[in-house]
């Protein structure tokens, strides 16, 4: 499912990313790996913020519909 369906307070496997090149590479450089690990911290607006590598990021609406998790 797209991250932003996810849940508050969930941890998450990184399945896949989606998107042209510059945009995977921008996700990977962020640490939006496959098979790593993400945390949805909260969801407002749309927008997400998401624990990755121990960092929090923010991310739009539009870059979160491309990564792929599963519980």
């Amino acid at each position: 499912m797209p991250l932003i369906f996810g849940n508050e307070g969930t941890e998450y496997t990184i399945a896949k990313v989606n998107g042209n090149d510059d945009t995977r590479r921008h996700l990977e450089e962020m640490g939006f790996v496959q098979d790593g690990k993400c945390t949805l911290v909260s969801s407002i607006g749309g927008n997400i913020i998401v624990n990755v590598k121990n960092v929090r990021v923010a991310l739009s609406r539009q870059l979160a519909q491309k990564i792929i998790v599963q519980a």
